[in-house]
């Protein structure tokens, strides 16, 4: 239980030095949310949102899961990328993966992992769409573009719903990125696939 008391007593002191530095913040934080960006990153504990690009909370809404993906099934991330852009109204949905992901590597490694293989499923796609591009690699330059492969493909992934259809549909200003994280520098990258509602109607009409 130790541990678990750390955690406590690191929050009392996190609460206390944000009310020293801005004593309205917690009154103001509890009236609503209004976050400019939205973030679909991967569940590694190693990838803290929030420290990343060093907003304080209520500045970036947040849905993670094992490798970052946008599964048109998957009403866990539907809902929220819905209550993103229909209720919060945010500007910006990032996108966000990492080198040395482990749910890309556990997708490479041909063995049986389970539960999560349902999961993985969905990136060995990604994998058999480009195996002509990924095969020329070695194994660490093919484990990294899988990673930005899948960044790109979830982007798409993002903008084909029926949620960012309907809003660029209505002239919301809304844009969709896709960035890739270094665990080994602590930077990002972005990928330059950013689309927007200039891109879609230019790509429907």
């Amino acid at each position: 239980m130790k541990s678990l008391k750390t955690l406590f007593d690191n929050n009392r002191r996190w609460a206390e030095r944000i009310n020293r530095e801005t004593p309205d913040f917690f009154e103001q934080l509890a009236q609503q949310q209004n976050p400019e960006y939205m973030w679909i990153g991967c569940s590694d504990s190693r990838v803290p949102t929030s420290h990343i690009v060093d907003l304080m909370p209520g500045e970036v809404f947040v849905h993670r899961n094992i490798a970052n993906m946008v599964i048109h099934n998957d009403l866990n991330c539907l809902s929220v990328v819905q209550y993103a852009v229909e209720v919060l109204k945010v500007k910006h949905i990032m996108v966000v993966g990492h080198y040395g992901c482990g749910g890309i590597k556990a997708s490479m490694d041909g063995q049986n992992h389970g539960l999560i293989d349902n999961w993985l499923a969905h990136l060995r796609d990604i994998y058999r769409f480009h195996h002509v591009e990924l095969n020329k690699l070695d194994e660490a330059e093919r484990f990294n573009k899988l990673c930005e492969l899948n960044v790109v493909e979830q982007v798409a992934n993002v903008c084909n719903t029926s949620i960012l259809k309907d809003a660029w549909q209505r002239g919301q200003d809304v844009h969709v990125h896709g960035w890739i994280y270094s665990i080994k520098n602590g930077l990002l990258k972005d990928l330059d696939v950013t689309t927007d509602i200039g891109n879609w109607q230019s790509n429907n009409t």
